[in-house]
């Protein structure tokens, strides 16, 4: 994979739909099950092999962020922290991390989304490896109004991407997770508010696939995506995590046993991180360094 691939999480909003519960902290920073929200998108992030890291947030849950994850260096990891003052769409994201991003291809996934399945590494570094083009990943839905949605012609090409549609001619969803060469920021630049008011994700992608350069990621039946953004959802995704745990005796979305496993880190660094953590998140990092 390009080396030089710098990584996104958009952890800002309001989380609205989780009031009262994100009334005083941001919905990234929930637990699902036994780890916060965010750790799951940096940590897909890190089976991709970036290395380099925006958070971008808001100046209310910015310093959270910042007391929880540090600079990163702790997994081998150089983190970035920069405020979104107001919900103006996910898109606007690459206005934010402009400089961030300098002349570097991007990877953006949203703060609030979960993956997890077989080779998702592997997967993830096959796409990075192409930074000419943009890739989408796409996974059927039966709510496909909820989402923007792909539709594809009768050749399974894709040629239209509809954001939460009233008539829905695809289930395909397109998930939190983008890939973009380098030229995202300058292409976001360009795009004008939607009626929401927003600079719209799925009109960025739009642009690409104008332009033939979007590729499509369809996730198929062995591999799970959680967007977390209700309460339901919430549950859900920390009953998931919790049953692949303790049916498999392993930690999903773990930075530490990514960072080992990647050769960013060594046991000292687990030792030092583990030094005063007496859950059984800690006891499974003792089993890993043994």
């Amino acid at each position: 994979m390009d080396k030089s691939r710098k990584g996104i999480i958009l952890a800002g909003g309001i989380g609205s739909r989780l009031h009262p519960l994100t009334q005083v902290i941001s919905k990234q920073l929930l637990p699902v099950f036994d780890k916060p929200m965010i750790y799951y998108p940096l940590s897909t992030l890190m089976l991709a092999g970036i290395k380099e890291i925006a958070i971008i947030s808001t100046p209310r849950d910015l310093p959270k962020f910042k007391k929880l994850l540090r600079s990163g260096r702790q997994w081998g990891l150089k983190l970035t922290y920069l405020e979104q003052r107001k919900p103006n769409g996910i898109a606007e994201a690459f206005i934010l991390a402009e400089k961030f991003i300098k002349n570097s291809p991007s990877c953006l996934i949203l703060g609030d989304n979960i993956y997890y399945g077989n080779n998702l590494s592997k997967i993830l570094k096959e796409v990075g490896n192409d930074t000419n083009n943009s890739t989408i990943f796409t996974y059927q839905v039966k709510d496909p109004k909820r989402f923007g949605i792909l539709n594809l012609d009768k050749e399974g090409r894709a040629v239209k991407i509809i954001e939460k549609p009233k008539a829905p001619r695809s289930n395909l969803a397109i998930t939190g997770l983008y890939f973009f060469p380098k030229d995202v920021s300058f292409r976001a630049r360009k795009l004008k508010p939607s009626k929401r008011g927003e600079l719209e994700i799925s009109d960025l992608n739009q642009s690409y696939l104008n332009d033939k350069k979007l590729k499509v990621k369809i996730l198929n039946r062995g591999f799970t995506w959680l967007d977390t953004g209700t309460f339901d959802s919430l549950l859900e995704a920390s009953n998931f995590i919790s049953l692949i745990q303790n049916r498999q005796n392993t930690i999903v979305a773990c930075p530490e046993e990514i960072a080992f496993a990647n050769k960013w880190i060594n046991k000292a660094d687990i030792k030092k991180v583990i030094k005063d953590m007496q859950s059984s998140y800690g006891e499974y990092l003792r089993d890993l360094i043994k």
